[in-house]
């Protein structure tokens, strides 16, 4: 997975894996409307037992901004869970998220 910054807005973009013909890629906007500057966001199905890499890298989402994540993991599936990180390590997780139904996600405390 990587992760760009362009003009203040963010663009993270997951690793692109061989995929099924009916596998589409899932887009939506990352709204960090939290106290808290983001320094780690990891996305996984939710029927997985493990956290991907790192989306962000060395950037930081910070509190305030928004970007567009891209999802292209070549999974035929909707619901995704999310794991945001702070600086000091605090979590805030995300589960069971139909990303298929939205244009956006707002990150609140």
């Amino acid at each position: 997975m990587s992760f760009l910054k362009k003009s203040g807005v963010i663009a993270i973009a997951a690793v692109m894996f061989a995929a099924p013909a009916f596998a589409e890629d899932l887009v939506f906007d990352l709204i960090n409307d939290s106290s808290v500057d983001l320094h780690e966001l990891y996305v996984s199905a939710h029927a997985s037992d493990e956290w991907g890499d790192d989306v962000l890298g060395t950037d930081i989402l910070a509190s305030g901004e928004n970007g567009s994540v891209t999802i292209a993991d070549g999974e035929a599936t909707c619901d995704y869970d999310l794991r945001f990180v702070s600086k000091e390590g605090d979590a805030l997780e995300r589960n069971d998220i139909n990303l298929c139904e939205m244009d956006s996600f707002t990150l609140t405390d």
